[in-house]
């Protein structure tokens, strides 16, 4: 009687890689056309991010966790939509030898690194909202002062992790550090603007002590 295995340790082992930043073998993965990554890639995205957004949110309430949690990842997919055309021909033109598949994938591995770094701390800032005082306390304008700081840099340490994994990859693919250095820095130029642009647009984050 044969016993069917279980696809989960599978599914584990393949994004061992990514978690641990192997950037030889997760160059080796834009070699080739993966439409189950991909998907994996945006799944993470949208659940990683997407928890870290509740947490966000559920100072102010579960309305505004949901909304946060919705919008959050929506600003990530934004982002590599408006910027997807942009960021592969810059690649193109600065000798990484990525093309418009590569690019697109590259950059999917390293928002999906940052949604599992932003994923893995969602228990701790979830824990931490919830036990400040409420935006009704006295305090709710410091206590939300200093939600922000934190979140923010959370939020720039999971960037700064998915940056450097980034790098490795864009290297690994090249064989130069100069050519990955100017792709990233271009790529990281266009995506701070369009980010931001979409980021104010849609205002995941924003709010005051008084929305409930």
């Amino acid at each position: 009687m044969m016993v069917k295995q279980s696809k989960w340790p599978m599914i584990g082992a393949e994004w061992n890689p990514l978690a641990r930043g192997e950037s030889d073998r997760l160059a080796g993965w834009l070699q080739e056309a993966s439409p189950r990554r991909a998907a994996r890639c945006f799944l993470t995205i949208a659940v990683g991010v997407g928890l870290y957004g509740a947490t966000i949110g559920i100072w102010h309430g579960p309305r505004m966790a949901a909304y946060v949690a919705l919008k959050l990842p929506l600003v990530v997919f934004l982002t590599l939509l408006v910027n997807g055309f942009v960021n592969g021909l810059l690649a193109q033109i600065l000798g990484s030898g990525l093309g418009f598949r590569q690019t697109g994938g590259a950059l999917l591995m390293a928002f999906a690194v940052f949604a599992l770094i932003t994923g893995s701390l969602s228990p701790l800032t979830w824990f931490l909202s919830w036990n400040v005082p409420g935006p009704d306390s006295p305090e709710a304008g410091a206590i939300h002062r200093r939600l922000l700081v934190i979140h923010t840099v959370l939020i720039a340490f999971a960037g700064v992790v998915s940056v450097r994994k980034l790098h490795g990859i864009v290297t690994a693919f090249s064989g130069s550090r100069a050519a990955a250095r100017r792709t990233l820095i271009a790529w990281l130029a266009g995506n701070l603007f369009a980010g931001a642009q979409i980021g104010f647009l849609l205002r995941p984050i924003f709010g005051t002590p008084k929305v409930g």
